[in-house]
């Protein structure tokens, strides 16, 4: 308990080539810690053999005051409580507790179809009801039934299938052609993880679009388990994006973020995306001035130092017109690194100058 909220805590990985195989969720030293930055953290916990239990507060990352004994049942609890106290900024952009609420019901669902085994509780503060109960010992028909209704669960199919040669078994409840809805549910696993993958839902849909009504889409709920060695769980920021052979990996437009896409790399870059994350989207030369046919021929040796630089630091009424930056801080960058331009730009004058002199 002393430094389960400290970075990189983890009694997951014995040796570096553990990295290579993970079958967890994610490390212990990623999430509490992060956690404990931005919020209050209580952890509550008693082993089988402990005769009572323990509560720890941290800040940080640290303890704020020694571990105490104190009363409690078997097992772990953790409170997280005055999220983002510490950033108003990312406190204020969160939404309406409603649609917060809602996104928490979302996975919290998911994960309770999956994890049939295990009972969920899902209520919202000041709120007598439960807004997802589902029993321990349960199946997943019987945990779909609860979470999305009886009118799915009665048509459900039950699909297995294994694959040696590429080392994988995906287990799944899917719809029949009896049932659709105008927004279809995807519950997508991939070795016990909850995940999305926008490749593999086309793909279904365009099965079920020869058997279902114009606009309509299934239910579906498939478990995927794959070789470890065969998957990068870092592949996303937040690792609930699956990116399956033959995708791309290109920026969101709504946060920036990394997704995986099956578009080609001529699809449009907006500003707010210039982020290069390939070495195949952009190079320097999108930054220099186009050449005319008939000089081609002479533009064709590699450019030198000096027209390098000039071209990029040169206005051209052809690029797109930028919008106006306000911000000090990007001004006083911006300011820094033409400075350091122009003396780079001197520095090889200078050294052309000394050359053609001598």
């Amino acid at each position: 308990m002393d430094i389960v909220c400290e970075r990189f805590t983890t009694s997951k990985l014995q040796k570096f080539e553990d990295l290579n195989a993970i079958a967890t969720y994610g490390f212990r030293g990623e999430a509490l810690a992060s956690i404990s930055h931005v919020a209050h953290v209580t952890i509550t916990t008693r082993t089988a053999d402990s005769k009572c239990a323990y509560r720890g507060s941290y800040i940080d990352g640290k303890l704020k005051e020694p571990v105490k004994p104190c009363a409690g049942n078997v097992g772990t609890q953790i409170t997280v409580e005055d999220l983002f106290y510490n950033i108003s900024t990312r406190r204020k952009a969160l939404k309406s507790p409603s649609e917060e609420h809602a996104k928490v019901f979302e996975v919290v669902s998911r994960y309770a179809v999956h994890n049939c085994k295990i009972g969920f509780t899902l209520k919202k503060h000041g709120d007598n009801t439960a807004d997802v109960r589902t029993p321990n010992n349960s199946t997943h028909v019987d945990n779909i039934r609860t979470v999305y209704g009886p009118s799915i669960a009665k048509e459900l199919i039950e699909i297995e299938h294994e694959d040696k040669t590429l080392g994988f078994n995906v287990h799944g409840l899917v719809t029949n052609a009896n049932f659709s809805m105008k927004k279809g549910t995807f519950l997508l696993f991939i070795n016990h993880r909850l995940v999305e993958s926008s490749s593999l839902k086309k793909a279904i849909d365009t099965v079920y679009a020869a058997y279902l009504p114009k606009n309509s889409h299934p239910f579906l709920y498939l478990s995927l388990e794959i070789s470890p060695q065969n998957i990068d769980v870092n592949v996303h920021p937040t690792k609930h994006e699956a990116l399956l052979p033959g995708a791309t990996v290109s920026l969101s437009e709504e946060d920036g973020s990394r997704k995986p896409s099956a578009s080609s790399s001529t699809d449009k870059v907006y500003a707010h995306q210039l982020v290069r994350t390939d070495s195949k989207e952009q190079k320097l030369d999108a930054f220099l001035r186009k050449t005319t046919n008939q000089n081609k021929e002479q533009n064709s040796e590699p450019m030198d130092y000096l027209s390098l630089f000039t071209s990029i630091t040169s206005p051209s009424t052809k690029h797109p017109k930028r919008r106006e930056i306000k911000l000090t801080s990007v001004l006083s960058l911006q300011k820094e690194i033409q400075d350091n331009t122009h003396k780079v730009v001197n520095f090889f004058i200078s050294w052309n100058q000394h050359l053609f002199m001598n």
